[in-house]
């Protein structure tokens, strides 16, 4: 079991301090291990991983060995869980304990196969369903465990129901929530709506984090200093300036450098794309458009993607402060599935079906939307309303900012 960070504690020492928690987001195929240890080189305070579907992780070992890995430096780190019952989302955080410092419940994720599943934003409508997961998951583990989730507003003009909804959430125990400043329809193109994120602050009393617009430390600071959140979350932004929150308003080259080392040492245990998509979305400050078109069709080869970045930044003249030449290796994670296929079996049997082997989730199934409206931006024939930022908040697979 790895060393575990109290969540709590860290809210109220930032508290103490005046301050708030600086937190990467919970991205699908992004917020992976390798990833996560960049941030941490830049300020950020608490990592969540990718969101995992519940049930593939406790049905799938493939599932479980691609979708989470970490190594004993890895910490504070927030494991996000989609979920649609109480089975699947207690079984899976049950599953993970032993190697994150919390669980999160995905309740933001605007995307129409989730909510036709049942998941992610669809959730918003049955909050007593989402108590009761929460409570459920509250009730079985330590009380040192965070148990988290996150949601969206419900309206962009009334909080009635949405401050109900998190004050019904915050009597399950939870640790904390993040709520996600537009509803569930709302694209980008809406500004986040800051008075309701500091009206919800205003009526509960557990930590609240706050998401959505972050793309600079000067946009963290001036959503905490009107909202008088506990905390920021980024994804777009730190996506795109990894170096986020330590000031750097764009990323810096240095960055770059820790990144292409980070690749290096891990070496198949990142992917092809998830390498690939990290350089072209960090690098867009720093290269030309035609240099961004030609990295972003590269041949898949990682070889050739680090010649590029080193012929095209001063990468080896970049003098670095921090040594990344002992990256820990990944931690060898065993998982044991039978209370999890106990309670299915039982579940199956009120049923009357069974639970199947395996899961058809593939969260590498293809590139993501946001990372083909980098693409599309380099080419001035395609409309901004077709897989282009616009849709970041009603279409993309990647995460629900």
């Amino acid at each position: 079991m790895k060393e575990k960070t109290n969540i709590r504690e860290l809210f109220s020492s930032a508290a103490e301090r005046n301050t708030f928690l600086k937190i990467c987001a919970p991205m699908v195929r992004y917020s992976k291990l390798e990833f996560r240890s960049l941030v941490r080189t830049y300020g950020t305070d608490l990592a969540f991983t990718s969101m995992i579907m519940a049930d593939s992780f406790c049905k799938s070992e493939k599932a479980r060995l691609n979708e989470f890995t970490t190594h004993k430096d890895d910490t504070p780190l927030v494991a996000q869980f989609a979920a649609n019952n109480t089975i699947d989302f207690l079984s899976a955080s049950e599953m993970v304990f032993p190697y994150v410092d919390g669980v999160d419940l995905n309740c933001g994720c605007p995307q129409r196969w989730a909510m036709a599943e049942g998941y992610g934003s669809a959730l918003l409508n049955t909050p007593e369903l989402i108590a009761d997961m929460l409570g459920t998951v509250r009730r079985n583990m330590p009380s040192s465990f965070s148990v988290s989730v996150k949601v969206r507003l419900l309206s962009s003009t009334n909080q009635k129901r949405t401050i109900d909804m998190c004050r019904q959430l915050e009597a399950t125990g939870i640790t904390f929530l993040t709520v996600h400043g537009r509803t569930a329809p709302e694209m980008t193109k809406v500004p986040v709506h800051r008075e309701a994120l500091q009206e919800i602050k205003q009526s509960i009393a557990i930590p609240m984090v706050a998401n959505g617009d972050i793309f600079t430390l000067d946009d963290a600071e001036q959503m905490y200093s009107q909202t008088k959140c506990d905390g920021i979350m980024a994804a777009r932004g730190i996506l795109s300036n990894p170096a986020l929150f330590s000031g750097h308003k764009s990323t810096p080259v240095e960055c770059v450098k820790r990144w292409l080392n980070i690749c290096q040492q891990a070496d198949t245990d990142i992917t092809y794309q998830c390498m690939h998509h990290h350089f072209s979305f960090m690098t867009e400050s720093l290269l030309t458009k035609r240099l961004r078109l030609e990295l972003n069709n590269l041949s898949k080869e990682k070889q050739n993607v680090f010649e590029f970045i080193r012929a095209h930044l001063p990468i080896d003249s970049v003098v670095d402060d921090v040594s990344l030449q002992d990256y820990p290796e990944k931690l060898s994670c065993s998982y044991n599935d039978q209370i999890y296929r106990q309670r299915a079996a039982e579940q199956g049997a009120k049923n009357g079906s069974t639970v199947a082997d395996g899961c058809a989730y593939d969260p590498e199934a293809s590139d993501g939307n946001f990372f083909r409206s980098k693409r599309a931006e380099l080419d001035d024939d395609v409309a901004e309303d077709v897989d282009g930022v616009a849709f970041m908040d009603g279409g993309s697979l990647l995460f629900d900012e």
